[in-house]
């Protein structure tokens, strides 16, 4: 091992958690992951990465673990994000989100942690006027889940100014696809992504795909985004603590390729990808979804030095589908 202080990887038993995870252990980085199994699984944390069952939101916890494992570093991916869910519980998504991220912000500054790395999304932008997004677009968050994540980015540019702790916050795009080994991958038992839904029916664990609204104006109809690997993903966060070890500057940076699909794109790439069609229904609009949604990625490429290795719609559904597949075979 390297002389990296240890990581404390928060929701690292779920999707992006599990990948961050791999990523961190192949760059040499001890990682501890803490996770309440609300909608991780204990099966994706590897063997060998010490596992704590809890709470963010538990401080004595929180202090303990951080001081047991030697904890420099804190990459928070735990957290609600299913948007329809958080405008009818608005409540629970800003005590998950924002209530437990601040009792964990506040336990790195009295530990003493030095960089924290937030899992934020696109979200906070709400509807842009302007494409592609840039990290200076206006923030105008349009649902409760957007406003919590973007509530803890506020706290933690307020306690590094406050405090001098060092940090992160990246926004996401659209996360898709499976580590390409196959050792982690999206378990969700209730899909909300496009791409792990249409590889749900392509393995006939499900009947259709709905698509939402084909009369946007853009260049079939159907809404565009921009679809980031997850594996990538997991990358730009390795990335980001590189960055911040070596003095870097505070930030958040969009994490997405530049460019975007829509979604009769997708489930052509999935057919494509599967050999077979799919029985697709189409249905109106979803409230608050923007025609189009793709990011500007100069700023992650040039303080981060990111370089995505998976930049290729086909190659996304290919391992989505593996994966998929392999959770077919293993529950019959």
């Amino acid at each position: 091992m390297s002389g990296h202080a240890t990581v404390l990887v928060t929701g690292g038993a779920g999707y992006i958690g599990a990948h961050a995870v791999l990523a961190l252990t192949e760059a040499g980085y001890r990682a501890v992951v803490l996770d309440d199994l609300s909608t991780g699984e204990r099966a994706a944390v590897p063997d060998d990465v010490p596992f704590v069952h809890g709470s963010v939101g538990d401080p004595d916890l929180l202090a303990d673990t951080l001081e047991r494992h030697g904890v420099g570093t804190v990459m928070h991916f735990a957290g609600s994000i299913v948007v329809p869910e958080s405008v009818e519980q608005p409540l629970a998504y800003y005590r998950n989100n924002t209530l437990n991220s601040h009792a964990l912000i506040e336990a790195c500054v009295r530990a003493g942690v030095e960089r924290f790395i937030f899992s934020s999304t696109a979200a906070v932008y709400g509807v842009p006027d302007r494409m592609p997004v840039r990290e200076d677009s206006p923030t105008e968050p349009i649902n409760p889940y957007g406003r919590s994540k973007l509530m803890t980015e506020w706290m933690l540019r307020d306690a590094a100014a406050a405090h001098g702790l060092r940090f992160a916050a990246l926004r996401y795009f659209n996360v898709a696809g499976a580590d390409p080994k196959g050792r982690a991958g999206q378990r969700s038992k209730v899909a909300t992504h496009l791409i792990k839904i249409a590889c749900e029916a392509a393995v006939g664990r499900r009947g259709e795909v709905m698509l939402f609204g084909d009369d946007y104006p853009t260049r079939d109809g159907t809404c565009v985004r921009d679809y980031v690997h997850v594996s990538d993903l997991a990358d730009a966060h390795v990335a980001a603590v590189r960055h911040l070890e070596a003095g870097g500057e505070n930030g958040v940076f969009n994490c997405g390729y530049g460019h975007g699909y829509t979604v009769r794109e997708v489930l052509d790439a999935v057919e494509r990808a599967a050999g077979k069609p799919l029985s697709v229904r189409v249905v109106g609009r979803r409230a608050g979804d923007p025609p189009e949604l793709v990011a500007a990625k100069d700023r992650i490429v040039a303080a981060l030095g990111w370089q995505p290795r998976h930049d290729d719609l086909d190659t996304i559904v290919r391992t989505a589908l593996a994966w998929e597949r392999r959770l077919a075979a293993a529950t019959g």
